[in-house]
């Protein structure tokens, strides 16, 4: 580390040139600041969530930094990943707290295991706590085996919160009943530590304050520390948007359009790579989301419906099984009773909408196109206008100027040569004619 001329510590005693010994010292006393580890999280407790939050505290653990201070927001999320941030909090060797902020924020369900978890529990006002029940993510379960996760849950947060000395009681009610409290009543009945109204009160109140931390027990100093902010990097945000369930289904019907437009239109290219990577993209977030495969097959039906109707006229009887199938594939499409971890309900109509609308254009444009006059060949000779060269009668073809081309003509009709026909069916290379009415004229 090189300080410079313009370094506050410099500044505070008005160095204005460098010396061995002073840089050793406010060297010293620069590594000694304590640093405090800052995170937020804001969403769904995901893989990501997962992956992100252990990353912060493994950082935090080889900069022997003073404390991890996670700002919470989250409706819940999968048990899988809530359990390896719990696991990585209460093994960690630098304090960590999770601060449920800011004003309206809430931890529920997974977010419940991991506040109660951290070393330091806080809430900013205005924010809740509770309803941990647990929800089914990607399987039916029977009365049996809600109970049986149900009962194991309970174990595992009240084990967290007596190692943290915390409201088992109500605990094993956020779970069973789902209770939920606000941040006034948490710090009353001891489910969480205090009430900050920011990172800077919060650091306010927990200096000085002491917490054990893997059988040793640790004095915070936070009043003049350091405070480093550890982001999301590139991949993990790019991730996170992947997990969102809405996101996902939304890549796997350009997924679908893509493709649509490219075997329609072989050869456009474009379509077909925007599809195909938004297929991938789709298929790699369903692996962290609860995933009901039957969804996706009803959506893929109702593409293959949609094309059928635009290839063969069924009257709409196609189209409307295709509306039906993308509507309850997209229903269906995640199997879990966590509404946060489902499509949005504005989300599908807007997608059933615009794919309707869609379908139905091209639908219109192809009976257009199927009703439409041939306009090459000699059908599209037919209904043109042309002039007799030579005169035609019921007994003895004549020559016509039609498009530009002499053509033998033959008529019912006694025409003269100069008089105006229109052209009516074709014979082989014979026009048929009729003499042109003054009101065709």
């Amino acid at each position: 580390m090189i300080f410079r001329t313009d370094s506050p510590y410099l500044d505070g005693i008005g160095m204005r040139s460098y010396n061995p010994i002073m840089m050793a010292f406010l060297l010293l006393i620069f590594l000694s600041v304590p640093k405090i580890f800052v995170a937020d999280y804001q969403g769904i407790i995901s893989p990501i969530a997962a992956e992100y939050m252990t990353r912060v505290i493994s950082e935090a653990e080889d900069s022997h930094a003073e404390l991890v201070i996670f700002t919470l927001d989250t409706p819940g999320g999968l048990d899988q990943s809530m359990r390896m941030i719990v696991k990585k909090i209460m093994n960690s060797s630098v304090p960590v707290c999770v601060y449920v902020y800011p004003p309206g924020a809430r931890a529920a369900s997974a977010g419940v295991f991991i506040t109660l978890a951290a070393h330091i529990a806080a809430m900013a006002p205005g924010t809740n706590i509770g309803a941990a029940h647990p929800v089914s993510f990607g399987q039916k379960m029977d009365s049996t085996m809600v109970e049986k996760v149900t009962n194991d849950a309970v174990a595992y947060i009240k084990s967290i919160a007596k190692e943290r000395g915390r409201n088992e009681k109500w605990a094993e009610d956020a779970v069973r009943k789902s209770v939920s409290i606000p941040a006034d009543e948490a710090v009353k009945k001891k489910v969480v530590d205090l009430i900050a109204t920011s990172i800077d009160d919060l650091l306010k109140k927990i200096d000085g304050r002491k917490v054990e931390v893997n059988g040793r027990t640790v004095e915070l100093h936070t009043a003049n520390a350091q405070l480093i902010k550890i982001h999301m990097g590139f991949r993990e945000k790019l991730l996170a948007i992947l997990a969102n369930p809405n996101v996902s289904y939304i890549l796997m019907i350009l997924g679908f359009y893509g493709l649509f437009f490219e075997l329609s239109h072989p050869g456009s290219i474009l379509p077909g790579v925007i599809g195909a990577i938004s297929l991938i993209l789709a298929f790699y977030s369903f692996q962290a989301l609860p995933v009901n495969y039957a969804g996706v097959f009803l959506i893929l039906l109702a593409m293959i419906f949609f094309i059928a109707e635009v290839k063969v006229q069924s009257h709409g009887l196609l189209a409307t099984g295709g509306v039906i199938s993308l509507i309850l594939g997209s229903l269906m499409l995640y199997n879990t009773s966590a509404s946060f971890m489902r499509v949005n309900y504005s989300t599908i109509a807007v997608v059933v909408a615009l794919t309707l609308a869609f379908f139905l254009f091209v639908i219109a444009k192809s009976v257009e196109a199927l009703r439409r006059k041939p306009v090459t060949g000699f059908n599209g000779l037919v209904g043109l206008k042309g002039i007799v060269k030579t005169k035609i009668t019921p007994e003895k073809p004549g020559t016509v100027l039609v498009h530009g081309e002499l053509w033998t003509a033959k008529s019912g009709q006694v025409i003269n040569k100069g008089e105006e026909i229109k052209v009516v069916d074709t014979e082989g290379f014979t026009l048929i004619v009729k003499k042109l009415k003054e009101e065709e004229k």
